[in-house]
């Protein structure tokens, strides 16, 4: 498969990732766990956080206990990578069928600003109902940002402003463990692949 330039976003996000020795165990090949994404060998506690809820509730990590998780980041806004990564998963949610119950993607903006609950609520609900977003201060977002290693950087757009930020993703066992990370661009059949091996674990 021909490779693709990488965006400033990819970029910024490999010079924030390269100290982080748990990003690093999760770019080797899955091939023990049998995972399309990179794994964490060893596997270690997803790091909790509070957040506002698009649902209007106390956002966290912890009440999905017993559930896959999907976690990612973006902004409303965006034009390009986050609706792509937000359609591939609700077409990963809807090919679960039955298992689909047992699998919560939750996405956390990165732009405070213009993304209050209600905002992430409407745009989440534009790929599936299901979806629940983070919000918070900035200072909360930024938070969870390093906790996960995510780089998230403002620019210019016009007369407004866009992000360049990191557009992997992060799979999250029952038990709350960081399991893998899916890169950018995996489609939904590879989502579905290692959900389902996650949830018979």
């Amino acid at each position: 498969m021909p490779s693709r330039p990488q965006s400033r976003s990819e970029v910024g996000s490999l010079v924030l990732l390269l100290p982080l020795l748990f990003v690093a165990a999760a770019a080797k090949a899955a091939d023990d766990a049998g995972l399309k994404a990179g794994v964490f060998s060893p596997p270690r506690a997803a790091p909790e956080f509070s957040l506002r809820g698009s649902d209007g509730t106390e956002l966290k990590l912890g009440r999905y206990r017993g559930k896959v998780v999907i976690l990612g980041f973006g902004f409303s806004s965006c034009t390009d990578v986050c609706p792509v990564t937000l359609a591939t998963l609700a077409q990963a949610h809807k090919k679960l069928g039955a298992e689909a119950g047992e699998l919560q993607v939750v996405y956390i903006t990165v732009d405070p600003e213009r993304d209050d609950a209600q905002r992430l609520r409407d745009y989440l609900a534009g790929f599936d109902k299901t979806f629940i977003g983070g919000t918070g201060t900035a200072e909360q977002l930024a938070a969870v940002r390093n906790e996960y290693g995510i780089a998230a950087t403002r620019r210019a757009a016009g007369q407004s402003y866009a992000f360049d930020h990191s557009s992997y993703t992060y799979l999250i066992d029952r038990g709350g463990g960081l399991r893998a990370l899916m890169s950018y661009g995996q489609g939904a059949d590879d989502y579905v692949h290692d959900v389902g091996l996650l949830l018979k674990q």
